[in-house]
């Protein structure tokens, strides 16, 4: 394993004192001189897992570039890959002027959501462990450019990078050239807090010697040939991330929920007394669970190996709850991140931050022993979770890593609000109506309502643990009779003719309460 310790003293000098000197062997270029270079369907890899770490200036360039071939009445579109989601600066901007011709490996902009849904954009959903090796397998074609964010460079082509990882670095490894954006915002003292390794591949692939979230196994800076780097953009600017709004009284359920089952688990001996690292989602209900879990007196010291840190996190690290957290990125809001960058001594030794294949690796998630908690859009009675489209068809953001982590955690949680739009729509029903995760992944459904622990059961038993568990109370009764119309037809008990009854009722209707399974019986 690497000793980042030596690293850091040795490269010290290269990324503080001589680093002003030495970044003049690279040509300095605009962000709008960097777009110049780039042609109608070219190919380009991003730096970054959400918006951390995801370049700023020259995307933006580049859509203004498309903006003007657009209207002299020429083609322009690039094929865009990342780690994850990014930003405005990125998605919103580019799909505004409807610049990206193919995208992956997930997103959650309303802007490309709808260049999605209208096919204006070709999206592929990925596992996000899966694409930087996907990529280099050559699956996804030529890479012409990587657009790499970063804190420091030197003139060997040593790159202190930001504050997300993503597949960087596969893709400056494919990439025919390389354009850094050079983050004045970003402080140096950022080095030593990244992890950056690349497995090999088949059929030379070794284990990936991670044996505890603490293990650091690659190296504090991403390595590039300096011959391949174009130009340097300076430029200044903090993530942009948003506050998470405050947690509202159905989240705040969900996170009492998730905590008293952990605990139950906990006291019956199911969890070690050293407990287990945790993966968790983005989002409300995530952010809501992890401050609950800082509240319980009786939930140990825990670490975690996640994709994403946010905002709940550098609390729970800074009150000692939390001992250590890896991660693919720190997406904090920007108040959060100036909160780091202001005590990065203390936080320090206590985040890493790996690249997405890393990160979200199967096979050390598995070592590792992680609870993996995530959110669905919804999920149906025999446990099956939608976490991608809504009403089965339109793409919200995509599946991210939530597969990564079902599908090899110690125990996998997906939790949701039991009902949206003020009861409008149940997002517990008898199908889903698109699935990314079956039955056999899902260990435990949780709502406001409460908990569903579906190991050991079988379908039917499921069911009813579910409908009466997790389910609204207005519409249990719904859920009741279809497994009533369903009962005997299989050992999951689905009525074809009646398995999409909640989705036509609010298609139809705009409200899943007006469903009627008398027709059906």
């Amino acid at each position: 394993m690497c000793n980042w310790a030596t690293v850091r003293r040795s490269l010290s000098a290269v990324l503080h004192e001589e680093i002003e000197i030495k970044r003049m062997a690279y040509a300095k270029m605009t962000a709008e001189e960097a777009a110049a270079l780039i042609k109608n369907g070219d190919t380009i890899g991003l730096s970054g897992f959400t918006a951390p770490g995801t370049p700023k200036f020259i995307t933006e360039a580049i859509a203004h570039k498309a903006a003007k071939e657009h209207e002299e009445g020429r083609p322009f579109k690039i094929n865009l890959f990342t780690g994850a989601s990014t930003s405005a600066h990125v998605d919103g901007i580019l799909s505004q002027n409807n610049a990206i011709n193919m995208r992956a490996p997930y997103q959650n902009t309303p802007d490309l959501r709808k260049r999605i849904n209208s096919h204006d954009t070709h999206y592929f959903d990925r596992h996000l462990s899966e694409m930087a090796q996907e990529s280099r397998y050559g699956f996804y074609g030529h890479f012409d450019y990587a657009i790499i964010e970063a804190a420091d460079i030197d003139d060997e082509g040593n790159i202190l990078l930001g504050t997300g990882l993503g597949n960087g670095p596969t893709y400056v490894e494919l990439a025919d050239k390389i354009l850094i954006e050079h983050n004045t915002e970003l402080p140096t003292s950022l080095y030593g807090m990244h992890d950056v390794y690349k497995p090999l591949d088949p059929p030379a692939r070794r284990e990936i010697p991670i044996y505890t979230p603490k293990d650091r196994i690659g190296s504090p800076v991403l390595k590039v040939d300096p011959k391949k780097i174009v130009g340097v953009v300076e430029t200044y600017s903090l993530d942009g991330v948003k506050p998470f709004t405050e947690v509202d009284a159905v989240s705040k359920q969900i996170g009492a929920n998730v905590v008293g089952f952990l605990l139950g688990e906990y006291r019956m001996g199911r969890i070690p007394k050293s407990f287990l690292p945790l993966q968790s989602g983005v989002g409300n209900v995530a952010n809501a669970v992890l401050y609950d879990l800082g509240e319980s007196s009786e939930i140990p010291q825990f670490m975690m190996y996640t994709e994403v840190i946010q905002d709940a996190v550098l609390e729970l690290l800074k009150k000692g709850k939390c001992t250590f957290a890896s991660t693919c990125s720190m997406t904090f809001s920007d108040a959060t991140e100036e909160k780091l960058f202001k005590d990065l001594d203390f936080f320090h030794d206590k985040i890493l931050m790996r690249p997405a294949e890393i990160s979200n690796s199967p096979e050390v998630i598995r070592r590792l022993g992680v609870i993996a908690m995530n959110t669905a859009l919804e999920a149906d009675i025999f446990g099956a979770v939608n976490s991608t489209h809504v009403l089965g068809t339109k793409m919200m953001n995509g599946i991210g890593g939530s597969g990564d982590f079902t599908r090899n955690a110690y125990i996998s949680i997906f939790s949701c609000p039991s009902v949206t739009k003020g009861g409008l729509i149940s997002n517990i029903v008898p199908m889903v109506a698109h699935a990314d995760h079956s039955e056999h992944s899902v260990d435990v459904i949780i709502t406001d309502q409460g908990v569903a622990d579906l190991r050991g059961k079988d379908p039917l038993e499921r069911a009813h643990l579910i409908i009466e568990n997790c389910a609204n109370p207005m519409y249990r009764e719904q859920l009741r009779d279809y497994l009533k119309i369903a009962k005997g037809v299989g050992q999951t008990p689905h009525a074809l003719n009646a398995a999409m009854a909640f989705h036509t009722a609010f298609v139809e209707t705009g409200d899943m309460r007006n469903v009627d399974f008398s027709k059906f019986l």
